[in-house]
């Protein structure tokens, strides 16, 4: 019978090409707009470390006077000094930990054919990969001796490694960056976890980072940071030691814990290290804090999917609503149209389910069409973006989730808009168009 009904409904459509394009238009221009802004609502609000979020936890830690204003609600800044940064890492409690900052490098290939180039960076501790699930094609992070004694090592992407060698394992060979030489000791797949949770300083979407290097390697090579700084008091900083030793927030810190019972546990550390910091003319709030968030409460912390956003994205399905109104008005001048032939139908035996059955099929026929154009449409919309906004490259492209969903709404939707015009046209009296016959 299904079989049926889809060759009635193809016919029908046949039948009246115009109005059967019109309607698939309608639905999918609706699909586009909201596929548009389903698609960049989705990758913000994406949590790339959600099997992670009950162990993973941001640190936060109030060393500034009450009455200086961070920005935020509970006082605290999104980062940490660097001392704190240095005294925290020096202690043990938690399972991993990596102080963080990100920066760059000028990176001169050994190729004289091939120019000098600008390379993302991050400076971290040996923890940042087994924290955050990075993938080693060759190699392995650096050891613990050798971030402990500041070697000049190196992890680099699979990117900057086709890049600088062709591919392949070049785990020992050497990199010319900032004029120092980097020993390679692992490669990993480009690491490109999107937002960029661990640090969303200078916005969570940006092109992934290509090399990294110890922490421990900020004092001895001076390495600048290229995120935000922020500073609470008056301080003279004139040499890299000056910034190192300052009161200035410039580092992220990220801790793994085994869960809730470590988790006290570590905040009652924190604790202790405020009371010793204090002791030793640090901290003056009355109320010096600490704070540990999860990567969902530190996506939702930093606002990374903006109000902005879900209003654009409440405002595309609001068009896509007056689609599906333009949408019922066409299904009801389209199977009006066709009432005789429901009539006859009627007459010859078949019931009112069926009818509504029949015309459902063909309203489902049209969703499905329009769903995949509304997709298209969508991919279009995306690449646009992507054309407009140099920092939508990663943020605007649409995955088999997002694909298969938006198909399945627009089926749904017309389905849904499809009810009372085929509800009106089941409900036909047979006997007014067998007269008239």
């Amino acid at each position: 019978m299904f079989l049926y009904y889809v060759k009635l409904a193809w016919l029908s459509l046949r039948q009246s090409p115009v109005i059967s394009a019109l309607m698939v238009l309608a639905i999918a221009i609706g699909i586009g707009a909201a596929g548009t802004s389903l698609t960049v609502h989705h990758t913000m609000s994406h949590n790339p470390m959600a099997h992670k979020d009950d162990r993973l936890y941001a640190v936060q830690l109030k060393s500034h006077h009450d009455d200086h204003h961070s920005g935020t609600d509970d006082g605290l800044y999104y980062q940490i000094t660097y001392q704190d940064a240095h005294n925290l890492s020096q202690q043990s409690g938690p399972v991993r930990q990596s102080p963080m900052i990100r920066t760059g490098f000028t990176v001169k290939p050994a190729n004289p054919e091939v120019h000098p180039f600008i390379a993302d960076g991050r400076a971290a501790s040996r923890d940042f990969f087994a924290m955050f699930d990075a993938v080693f094609q060759h190699g392995a992070p650096w050891s613990e001796a050798q971030d402990q004694l500041a070697e000049p090592v190196t992890v680099i992407s699979q990117s900057l490694n086709d890049k600088l060698f062709g591919g392949g394992n070049n785990v020992g060979k050497t990199i010319d960056a900032n004029g120092q030489s980097y020993t390679v000791v692992g490669i990993i797949d480009d690491y490109k976890p999107q937002p960029l949770f661990y640090d969303v300083n200078n916005g969570a979407f940006h092109e992934h980072e290509e090399m990294f290097i110890p922490f421990s390697l900020l004092p001895v090579h001076e390495i600048e940071a290229w995120g935000n700084s922020n500073g609470w008091k008056q301080e003279n900083i004139n040499s890299y030691a000056d910034r190192l030793n300052s009161e200035m927030y410039w580092v992220q810190y990220w801790v793994e814990l085994t869960g809730p019972e470590q988790k006290a546990e570590y905040q009652q550390q924190l604790a202790a290290y405020i009371e010793q910091q204090q002791a030793l003319g640090r901290f003056p709030s009355e109320n010096p804090t600490s704070s540990l968030r999860t990567v969902s409460e530190w996506l939702d912390y930093n606002e990374v999917v903006s109000e902005d956003n879900r209003i654009l994205l409440a405002l595309s399905f609001l068009f896509l609503l007056v689609c599906l109104v333009n949408m019922v008005g066409l299904l009801l001048a389209k199977f009006l149209r066709r009432a005789a032939h429901a009539g006859i139908r009627r007459a010859l035996g078949a019931n009112r389910g069926q009818i509504l059955a029949q015309h459902l099929v063909e309203v489902a026929i049209i969703g499905l069409f329009g769903g995949v154009l509304g997709s298209v449409l969508a991919l279009v919309g995306l690449a646009g973006l992507r054309q407009l906004y140099p920092g939508y490259d990663q943020l605007a492209r649409m995955d088999l989730t997002i694909l298969a969903t938006l198909i399945a709404l627009s089926l749904v939707a017309a389905l849904i808009a499809g009810l009372y015009p085929a509800w009106r046209i089941g409900r036909t009296n047979p006997a007014t168009y067998l007269k008239s016959q």
